[in-house]
């Protein structure tokens, strides 16, 4: 297992799972199932066999420092993660054909793993098996896809028909076409004959053999690829991914590649999986009361059947619901029947018409010195508690449309203001006039919680100037 690398595409936005997912926190980033987040679980599957330095996170620019700070649990050795940033998104074929150039710089003939970040599999150590047996395959010049045994006659996932004996001298099995998501009667004939299996996202190959086939069917996105690895290790790197990434179709690489390729496998998985895609799929992964409901949170449930209920701070209570999903979060509220849930999408879509930030951001924000949470927002005004962890600081930076006055309610504050240093302590406030250098730091073993009342002609996120800054942003 010394030449694998594994890339974890992780830049989904996980709108089917608004309002716990957002566009700046999304599916991958939620601890919805397990003790740990989807994204944090995907890089934890794979300790014991492919190390931290091996492995590689393909996301958006936008997400990318998040996913950055979202990493630190794994201390020191989080660094080593390579986070890779699209300028947009383009569905799986760039974004696996990217992440392949910097393996390839590294080891042309290395294998590569590629997994979706926001999928659940339990049982690791049958993955980690079925990830031996398909590199049987791989190192043969194939390229491996992983198949789940269908359970049920599933009309949300694709499906790929595979012949039913094994190749000769391996545990795979020969491709013979892939499936679009079929009617609940196709799913049904699909489960009877036993030889077909969903696509789990999950692929091994070796890098040489991805790029090879990404040069025979999608020749416009190699040459891309090609002018992009030219500038790997250059000072035009960056400038050279967001000027090719804007002229290359969007397009997933079971389309672009998988479905023209005669060297395709199917390894039929051991493993359990779940691609956590909508919220009634929980009821397949969460554990039910006597009444099939779901109830996590702050929420209690009267008479209520096969019902999901998602709590937040303040209390959810229901009475005789059947086959309903609610989700309550700070500032979203979301109540629909199970089987018209995927039409949460088109409540994301409205919410971005009509300018409402509750697509995109939560009121609580978490940042690689600390988090923030919108108490209050109003016409020229906005309400903020800042948590500031020990030792930790934030930019060097100004606001051009708004002054800041903060209250310290626990912990020191150290505050640089237009060069002057001075500290403030509990029960004490100061002021930060619009255009002003300003810097706030906890020097303090505990941390600091200020109350910040913003005021102004424009009072967004985007109005800052940053001048130093410890974390690159």
């Amino acid at each position: 297992m010394d030449k694998i690398y594994a890339v974890i595409l992780a830049g989904g936005s996980g709108t089917r799972f608004w309002p716990l997912s957002r566009e700046t926190w999304p599916k991958q980033m939620l601890q919805i199932v397990g003790e740990d987040t989807l994204l944090r679980q995907s890089v934890r599957r794979l300790n014991g066999f492919i190390p931290l330095d091996r492995v590689l996170i393909v996301t958006t620019e936008k997400l990318g420092q998040d996913i950055k700070i979202h990493l630190n649990v794994f201390g020191k050795n989080a660094n080593q993660i390579k986070v890779i940033k699209e300028p947009c998104g383009r569905n799986t074929a760039p974004a696996i054909g990217l992440a392949s150039l910097y393996v390839k710089k590294i080891d042309p003939e290395a294998l590569v793993l590629i997994m979706p970040s926001d999928h659940l599999i339990k049982k690791v150590h049958e993955f980690e098996n079925d990830v031996r047996k398909a590199v049987e395959g791989a190192e043969k010049g194939y390229l491996v896809t992983f198949g789940i045994q269908p359970n049920k006659p599933e009309t949300g996932y694709g499906y790929m028909k595979v012949q039913k004996e094994s190749v000769p001298g391996l545990t795979l099995r020969k491709l013979h076409k892939f499936v679009e998501k079929p009617d609940r009667e196709t799913a049904k004939t699909y489960l009877k004959e036993g030889n077909y299996f969903w696509n789990s996202g999950i692929f091994l190959w070796k890098v040489s053999k991805i790029m090879g086939e990404i040069e025979r069917y999608m020749p416009d996105m190699h040459r891309g690829l090609e002018r992009i690895e030219e500038s790997l290790g250059t000072d035009k790197e960056r400038e050279t991914i967001e000027a090719v990434y804007s002229e290359m179709d969007s397009q997933s690489i079971d389309y672009g590649v998988l479905e023209k390729s005669y060297d395709v496998l199917t390894l039929p998985a051991s493993f359990d999986w779940s691609d956590v895609g909508n919220w009634p799929a929980l009821d397949d992964v969460l554990e039910h009361d006597a009444h099939g409901n779901i109830v996590r949170g702050n929420a209690i449930g009267l008479d209520n059947h096969n019902s999901i209920l998602f709590g937040s701070n303040r209390l959810l209570a229901t009475i005789g619901l059947k086959d309903m999903v609610v989700v309550d979060t700070p500032d979203a509220t979301f109540i629909s029947p199970k089987e018209r849930t995927q039409e949460v999408k088109k409540v994301v879509e409205e919410l971005k018409r009509n300018g409402k930030e509750e697509h995109s951001v939560h009121r609580t924000v978490e940042r690689p010195w600390g988090s923030y949470t919108v108490l209050e927002k109003g016409d020229r005004y906005k309400i903020k508690r800042i948590v500031v962890k020990p030792h930790e600081k934030l930019s060097l930076q100004v606001h051009r449309h708004r002054s800041e006055h903060w209250v310290v309610i626990s912990g020191t504050a150290k505050i640089t203001r237009n060069g002057e240093v001075y500290y403030v302590h509990p029960n004490e406030s100061t002021y930060i006039p619009v255009s002003t250098r300003h810097r706030l730091e906890n020097p303090g073993k505990v941390p600091l919680q200020i109350i910040e009342v913003q005021n102004g002609d424009y009072v967004e996120e985007d109005d800052i100037e940053r001048f130093e800054d410890e974390y690159g942003r």
